[in-house]
């Protein structure tokens, strides 16, 4: 993805985010100079991977097969594994019209996925097999709004506005905007995005940057590079 295409998107993301009541916090508007004099005092920011994310998947077409998301704070893994600490995470996505996020589970995150405004957000789900891996004739049981329902293999969940569908490790989910982009949120438990997302296909979950311009913020991907 061109810097420039990212620094858009970043633009349209915070507008879409303001309409639907969300501010974010204020390190997401750091300049990349902010970040590097500020980084030991935001050592903890850096290390969760909490900021800017903007991913085409390694696809080459962010319109067709892409996401936007922002990790708002990021728990410990090491917390997760003893049973008590900071456990937790919460991201803000946005799925644009017909921009799907492929085919996926995780191995460790279970995940409460929001509609926070704006069309209908659509979600895929399969179920896994005895060893976890995507298992197209199994279906299975989620929490939508707290309540269990089952679902066959390839249904697709419609969640309007303040729905929400909870997700446990296993449940495979593809996601994109139906009628209009959607503002999501994600409240999860701890999250790994660089080795707990689990593909259907072998694909990339972060984007190769092409520098054509300075970047406007500097997304979670970029820090060690930049802050190293």
């Amino acid at each position: 993805m061109k810097r420039s295409t990212i620094n858009a998107i970043m633009a349209e993301a915070g507008d879409l985010i303001c309409k639907y009541g969300f501010v974010l916090p204020p390190f997401a508007f750091w300049t990349p100079d902010d970040f590097v004099s500020r980084k030991e005092m935001a050592r903890n920011v850096i290390d969760a991977r909490c900021g800017w994310d903007i991913t085409d998947y390694g696809a080459g077409d962010y319109d067709k097969t892409g996401l936007f998301l922002f990790t708002l704070r990021n728990g410990r893994l090491a917390d997760l594994k003893r049973g008590g600490g900071m456990c937790y995470a919460e991201k803000l996505l946005i799925s644009r019209q017909d921009q799907l996020s492929p085919m996926h589970t995780h191995a460790i995150k279970a995940e409460d996925i929001i509609n926070r405004g704006g069309a209908t957000l659509m979600v895929e789900l399969y179920g896994s097999d005895d060893q976890g891996r995507f298992a197209e004739d199994r279906g299975g049981t989620v929490l939508c709004d707290g309540i269990p329902r089952d679902f066959t293999p390839g249904e697709k969940l419609r969640l309007a506005p303040g729905e929400s569908v909870t997700l446990m490790p296993g449940d495979w989910h593809a996601f994109w905007g139906e009628g209009g982009d959607v503002l999501i949120g994600e409240v999860s438990t701890v999250n790994d995005d660089e080795t707990d997302n689990i593909f259907r296909e072998p694909i990339g979950r972060f984007a190769t940057i092409e520098e054509d311009v300075a970047p406007t913020h500097l997304l979670v991907s970029d820090y060690a590079r930049w802050l190293a």
